[in-house]
């Protein structure tokens, strides 16, 4: 921190970096969160890339739902090395320290990608319901341009509602004290440490959170309900356990995903469940960026026979070059 003097306020301590505590209450575990949190993070790289990648090279795998879910696994990279590598760090350098503008860069890339993932998650709620409740008009309105329609919606505003929320963070003031009993810049921690009237801020924050959480979240619990609804009415077992794996995977993760978020952010604050929201803030955070492609790929077959394909189709290229050479 260092000291700014104004005439008419005196001498006033401006916050210029915070001190993220992250899990330090364990410090007979920083080792081993360090190893846990790392294994985590490249099972999360390495599965959302590769079904990324699978989904660009794959032509069987054109198809709305897997285009839908490749955006996903773009987010879920970015979503992880927003919180993920920092955090590592402080593990093992003991080094908690993050200046003022990489923590608001932290909220702003934070706020963007959970907002963006609530939309996607509805986005892909709806390509079910229409698979499975409309598949007479599946092709007529899942088509290219409508799913590049959808996907850029859900984008532009996760990245609108982070900018309004950040412009407005970045005009607060910060007095001390500086620490973040937290494991990276969230909103409420960080709020709660200005100085300035955040009145404003948290109306404008509760707003935006209610048009960006609860109607993607509508829209996904009314797609499953009629999804589910639909798949009872299916005569044969065979038919209604197809159908029943096709979204299961999906309805995991979103439920992972809602049901943490909803812990942290809508029960009420009190000192004895910081802790608890703590714990459940590693769920929608670190944990289901990695459920999301193990979910989809231990779970789907299409996925399997273009991963099994390619590798098979790697392998032989090699053993031919290797010959010629």
């Amino acid at each position: 921190m260092k000291s700014l003097t104004k005439p008419e306020e005196g001498n006033q301590t401006s916050v210029t970096e915070f001190i993220i505590f992250g899990f330090r209450n364990l410090p007979q575990l920083q080792i081993l969160l360090f190893l846990l949190f790392l294994v985590i993070y490249i099972v999360t790289m390495v599965g959302n890339l590769l079904v990324v990648l699978l989904v660009v090279i794959d032509e069987h795998l054109h198809t709305p739902m897997y285009f839908f879910l490749g955006n996903l696994s773009c987010l879920e990279t970015a979503y992880s090395s927003t919180i993920l590598p920092r955090m590592l760090a402080s593990l093992l350098t003991e080094d908690r320290a993050i200046s003022l503008s990489g923590c608001i860069a932290q909220l702003y890339f934070f706020g963007l990608l959970a907002t963006t993932e609530c939309y996607l998650l509805a986005v892909m709620s709806y390509d079910r319901y229409l698979a499975i409740c409309k598949p007479l008009h599946y092709a007529t309105l899942m088509r290219g341009s409508s799913c590049l329609l959808l996907v850029a919606v859900s984008w532009i505003s996760g990245s609108l509602a982070s900018a309004i929320m950040i412009g407005l963070i970045s005009q607060l003031t910060f007095c001390g004290p500086n620490h973040i009993d937290h494991f990276f810049c969230d909103f409420t921690p960080l709020t709660k440490l200005s100085c300035s009237d955040t009145q404003v801020v948290v109306q404008v924050a509760i707003t935006l959170g209610s048009i960006d959480t609860l109607p993607p979240f509508l829209i996904t619990l009314t797609s499953y309900i009629y999804i589910i609804s639909s798949i009872l009415r299916i005569p044969s077992s065979t038919g209604r356990q197809k159908a029943f794996s096709t979204c299961s995977s999906h309805l995991a993760v979103v439920a992972c995903f809602y049901g943490s978020l909803a812990i942290v952010y809508v029960l009420p604050n009190p000192t004895t469940v910081k802790d608890l929201k703590k714990f459940f803030s590693v769920f929608y955070t670190i944990l289901t960026p990695m459920f999301n492609p193990l979910i989809y790929t231990l779970r789907n077959r299409e996925v399997h026979k273009a991963l099994k394909k390619n590798v098979l189709k790697y392998l032989v290229s090699i053993k031919i070059r290797k010959t010629t050479y």
